[in-house]
């Protein structure tokens, strides 16, 4: 008898209609060990996130995209430690990733396990974007999460911005750095941290996440570079992810429109091209699920605004800029009618 291989593909939640996005198992592995090391009991965070631990021995095996991101987050407020994430990616090695680590590792030279990763990391992790472009002088090594409806991410920015520079590590060795990183999420308490584990200046509040970094070694070979392995690896990924799709449109709006927050309110047509959709396309899609472009914007708004006063290091002033607000004072009135009291009150 074939054995049956779990597949990655988008399925719906019954109760909700939703859609369900996945993530291979491979990037929980040793996560229970680590909330103990870091003091923590990992059967509760399991518990509040809804992930069996059983899943999470089983590599090719699909867990739900939003509870492997909560179950980060609440590993950090077990462990009472805010960089949790941070941590754990620096010590997550590419062999641990499962096939999309491996891919990586088989390819023939570093610059081609980057864009392998980039290209085949939507496989590995589902409603995600990863890119691997050039700016300037400097390459961009890029990642975000599509899904709009996982707001707290923060963890899982962390821990991938360490996966992705171990991966460039297993060629160039420990000690190389990126020239910057960059985290969409607003700057932590503890970013003094993040500079000295990336020996490298940390940018908060950013359109992505991203490594940057130079090509001057991009043609260097990969130690354990094999092409028919590679080509073996790659095939194996797709035909587990097979059934992956698109994320749904209005995730897809959700997740443009917070990336655009910190430069401005943003605009519609402004969403519709980075969308590669016409204006009012755009415009009947939302009304068919009966929102308005505003409406949208405001939810945005509201959610991450929800999050971000909790962290009580970040002055309001800030947190009203990352939402796109050029006056504290309009932010706040937003505030109010969001929650129906000010950010300071609901801070106090």
């Amino acid at each position: 008898m074939t054995p049956h291989r779990p597949k990655i593909g988008q399925t719906a939640d019954r109760r909700t209609g939703t859609v369900q996005h996945n993530i291979l198992a491979a990037a929980a592995c040793g996560v229970s060990g680590f909330i103990a090391a870091q003091g923590g009991c990992a059967d509760r965070v399991f518990l509040r996130a809804g992930v069996e631990e059983r899943a999470l021995g089983q590599p090719t095996l699909a867990l739900d995209l939003g509870a492997y991101v909560a179950m980060m987050e609440e590993a950090a407020a077990e462990t009472g430690n805010d960089n949790f994430g941070l941590l754990f990616g620096r010590q997550f090695q590419p062999e641990m990733l499962g096939l999309i680590g491996s891919i990586a590792l088989a390819a023939p030279t570093l610059g081609a396990a980057l864009e392998h990763l980039a290209r085949l990391f939507p496989f590995h992790q589902q409603a995600t974007e990863t890119r691997f472009v050039r700016e300037g002088e400097l390459l961009r090594l890029e990642y975000r999460i599509l899904d709009g409806r996982i707001v707290e991410r923060r963890q899982d920015a962390e821990l991938t911005m360490g996966m992705f520079a171990n991966v460039v590590r297993a060629c160039l060795g420990p000690g190389w750095m990126p020239e910057e990183v960059h985290f969409e999420h607003p700057r932590p308490e503890g970013w003094r941290q993040h500079e000295a584990l990336f020996d490298a200046p940390a940018h908060f509040g950013q359109r992505t996440n991203a490594l940057l970094l130079r090509d001057r070694h991009l043609d260097r070979r990969m130690p354990g570079g094999d092409m028919a392995r590679l080509t073996g690896l790659c095939g194996t990924l797709v035909d587990i992810a097979r059934g992956t799709g698109t994320p749904p449109l209005l995730d897809r709006v959700r997740a443009e429109v917070r990336a655009c927050l910190p430069d401005g309110p943003p605009h519609l047509e402004d969403i519709a091209d980075r969308l590669g959709i016409a204006r009012w396309t755009l415009q009947r899609r939302l009304a068919d699920e009966g929102l308005s472009f505003s409406d949208l914007v405001e939810r945005v708004r509201r959610d991450l605004a929800a999050i971000h006063i909790r962290q009580r290091h970040v002055p309001i002033a800030d947190i009203g800029a990352l939402l796109g607000y050029s006056e504290v004072s309009a932010f706040s009135r937003a505030f109010r009618r969001w929650f129906g009291v000010s950010p300071a009150r609901m801070r106090a």
